[in-house]
């Protein structure tokens, strides 16, 4: 019991609230990495509870709906995520995140699925860090907006759907979907 107990109190010797519904947060990972898989979605549920509920409190003003508030989220997010490669390190990182999130809830710790997802989790996460440190200059946007851990992996996927559909459209020899082709002497056919 006493070693569900020690993160919890560490985090609550951080400065702020901010700072603590963070360390909740990035805890209750770090939690899951260690093979606790309850303590650590506990400790993850009430850290983005926690940035939720200060989300709220710094805009008074929000009474829209689910709808609402998920494109506020998505256009903090786009926002956060200007520059090109910490796009791209997003593109690569946020699955790894999530394919490690589901072998470390799915393995048990010590064993050949939960080392992947160890190692997978944590690359993918180093990866969007170094995008933001580096290239965004900015913290991730989970840190004023915690609706972004699930509005992330959403829009990063629809910018591989844009980037796999302008691939297809640019490639030698094919057309674009919608349009015609006339041959001289022949009818056009759509």
């Amino acid at each position: 019991m006493w070693k569900k107990l020690i993160p919890t109190a560490l985090i609550q010797m951080l400065p702020t609230p901010e700072s603590r519904a963070v360390g909740m947060t990035s805890g209750g990972m770090l939690a899951l990495m260690a093979g606790q898989k309850m303590l650590g979605i506990g400790m993850f549920a009430r850290g983005v509870a926690e940035l939720e509920r200060q989300w709220r409190d710094r805009h008074p003003e929000f009474d829209g709906t689910l709808q609402h508030r998920w494109h506020l989220a998505a256009r903090n997010y786009e926002r956060t995520h200007a520059d090109p490669t910490n796009r791209l390190l997003h593109l690569l990182g946020t699955p790894m995140i999530l394919g490690g999130a589901v072998g470390l809830l799915l393995s048990r710790p010590m064993r050949p699925l939960w080392l992947v997802s160890v190692s997978g989790f944590t690359l993918g996460w180093s990866l969007n860090l170094v995008g933001h440190a580096m290239f965004e200059k900015n913290t991730p946007a989970f840190a004023d907006d915690p609706l972004s851990f699930l509005v992330g992996p959403v829009w990063d996927a629809q910018q591989l759907g844009l980037m796999r559909h302008a691939r297809k459209a640019s490639r030698p020899g094919r057309r674009p979907a919608n349009t015609v082709t006339v041959h001289v002497g022949e009818p056009a056919q759509a």
